[in-house]
């Protein structure tokens, strides 16, 4: 599947810093530490109404990982999925009488644009299911071969499941108890009710083929489509190995998704951990509530860029808020943005202006800090002020901040 164009990112003056990053399975923040190149996995949309601030918080929020991995040159593969084939697409799509895979490339075709106008750097493979499917099916009968997984018949229908109890790992990720994990397991995609399986929780490898639903040639599987969780461990393992640097996505993501996507691929390569740091966006809110699709309240990137918002300004009102902490979306936060936004415009297209040595390393220093974007904000406002109210006579310093604005922050003035 085809990427969005990524934009061209400039080298920054000075020092690069370690990157430091909380990790959920630790819980605490740890440096990210890599061999040469750094590579990094974040589960990407379900095409239907995308792309909501949540969506772009996210992919926001790992844009800055992936920033600030290349600060300095050096090397970074990133790699991001789509869930070309899901539920809740075939059901939006039934609901408003479309072809399932019709709206999928519409709404893909949307996400592209969106994080185009965003300015987020494009992943270097950019992945869906449906042409993932050998490498998916290779990964369910790598599973099987194991001896890990079961199949629950019913009418005549297999459905292969993971054994959780022989691959283990079970709450190494989350650390929720069990009836939490029965909890969002049911609310979230899995089928924790369903008679004949050996533990509520084991996730779906592979649906049987039912009618009326798309399905693919498993062989030995049997005809359908994989569940959910292994076409994020397929995707990453194909492109990324047995092992990955950081695993990212919206903290709604941590259980079951993200749990079972590890467990699945340590499964597979008898290495532990599968992702050396597993990162999560907080959920963003409107009117109220978590902005979701079940809910209806979205507030999307291209309706704001419809009516005339620069994209630069949303960015700007995502940046503003930590990403482990839970925010909600106003007009407010919006106006301070393109406010900001205004100010940096004004300050870095003088001839001159103050230093911008000790500013550059305080932002570098504010991301290094487990993506303390706020305070990398405020570093930069610092200047503006100082540059619009005394000036300066250091001629290279508003091009040099600009280009630091540009390369880690992701705001091209």
């Amino acid at each position: 599947m085809r990427a969005w164009p990524s934009p061209h990112l400039p080298l920054v003056p000075g020092d690069p810093v370690t990157l430091c990053l909380h990790d959920v399975a630790r819980q605490r923040v740890e440096p990210v530490e890599y061999d040469g190149r750094a590579t990094l996995y974040v589960c990407g949309v379900t095409p239907y109404d995308t792309t909501h601030m949540g969506h772009a918080a996210t992919y926001v929020t790992f844009d800055l990982v992936g920033r600030a991995l290349r600060d300095g040159g050096r090397e970074v593969t990133y790699v991001q999925n789509v869930t070309d084939v899901d539920d809740p697409l075939f059901e939006r799509a039934a609901r408003d009488g479309v072809d399932w895979q019709h709206l999928g490339q519409e709404q893909i075709d949307l996400f592209l644009e969106d994080m185009t106008a965003l300015g987020v750097l494009a992943p270097d493979h950019f992945m869906g299911v449906i042409e993932s499917m050998p490498t998916i099916i290779e990964s369910v009968r790598a599973l099987v071969d194991r001896g890990m997984t079961y199949e629950v018949v019913e009418d005549g229908i297999r459905d292969t499941y993971l054994d959780l109890a022989t691959a283990g790992g079970l709450g190494e990720l989350s650390h929720l108890d069990r009836d939490t994990m029965l909890a969002f397991s049911a609310e979230r995609g899995g089928d924790p009710e369903r008679p004949g399986k050996r533990d509520p929780l084991d996730p779906m490898l592979w649906r049987g083929e039912r009618a009326g639903e798309p399905s693919w040639d498993g062989g030995s599987l049997g005809p359908g489509r994989p569940g959910w969780h292994i076409e994020c461990t397929a995707i990453a393992m194909e492109h990324l190995g047995e092992r990955i640097d950081v695993q990212g996505g919206g903290t709604d993501l941590v259980f079951p998704h993200h749990e079972m996507s590890m467990i699945q691929a340590e499964a597979i390569t008898g290495h532990r951990p599968f992702a050396s740091h597993t990162a999560h966006q907080a959920m963003v809110g409107y009117e109220g509530e978590k902005m979701s699709k079940s809910k209806g309240n979205l507030v999307r990137v291209s309706t704001l860029r419809e009516e005339g918002v620069d994209p630069r300004a949303i960015r700007l009102a995502l940046l503003d808020n930590h990403y482990r902490t839970e925010w909600e979306w106003t007009d407010k936060v919006l106006a301070t943005a393109e406010a900001r936004l205004d100010r940096w415009r004004s300050a870095m297209s003088t001839d001159g202006g103050p230093d911008s040595t000790a500013t550059i390393a305080a932002v570098r220093a504010a991301l290094a800090d487990d993506l303390d974007s706020p305070s990398a904000l405020v570093a930069v406002d610092g200047w503006c002020e100082a540059s619009l109210g005394t000036g300066g006579d250091v001629a290279s310093a508003p091009g040099d901040l600009a280009r630091a604005v540009d390369a880690l922050l992701g705001v091209r003035l």
